[in-house]
């Protein structure tokens, strides 16, 4: 059915149909590896203040923060030095940051549940945890994913 070819010439036409359907139409898209334990790949497309933002864990204002600490003006990150490079990895170990802040915030509220607080019952459950008011708004943190069989099935 395939021929000489094989299974390599299949996968690589699959390849290229993918590349041609999924084609950018002359936009790049680079990003730089900022690595140093943080683990993330910020846009060399933007200016730095705004490509830090796109690290989980730095918002506006601990970008400013950071650009401000390097002393380095806000360009883009495709125009900054190998040094500019190594003091921002430096500055960014110092903050915990990407995965490691998502396993700590997990381990924080699995904490929660196992000491069986109020906020631990409302995380199970779902419900906001913070005193919001549930009567007319929480809409999406009071929505469930819809399990079984649809409506008119149960009918």
């Amino acid at each position: 059915m395939f021929g000489v070819r094989g299974s390599a010439g299949i996968v690589s036409d699959v390849v290229y149909q993918l590349q041609r359907t999924l084609s950018l139409r002359g936009v790049r898209a680079q990003y730089i590896n900022i690595g140093g334990g943080v683990g993330g790949e910020i846009p060399d497309n933007k200016r730095l203040q705004y490509a830090l933002q796109h690290v989980h864990g730095i918002g506006r204002s601990k970008a400013h923060h950071i650009v401000c600490e390097l002393g380095v003006e806000n360009k883009f990150v495709k125009d900054l030095s190998k040094r500019e490079l190594y003091s921002l990895r430096e500055l960014l170990s110092k903050y915990m940051l990407g995965n490691d802040l998502k396993r700590c915030v997990e381990k924080d509220i699995e904490r929660l549940v196992s000491i069986q607080c109020y906020r631990g019952f409302r995380h199970v459950d779902g419900l906001p945890c913070r005193g919001q008011r549930t009567h007319t708004n929480a809409r999406t943190r009071k929505s469930r994913p819809g399990f079984g069989a649809s409506r008119s099935a149960q009918e």
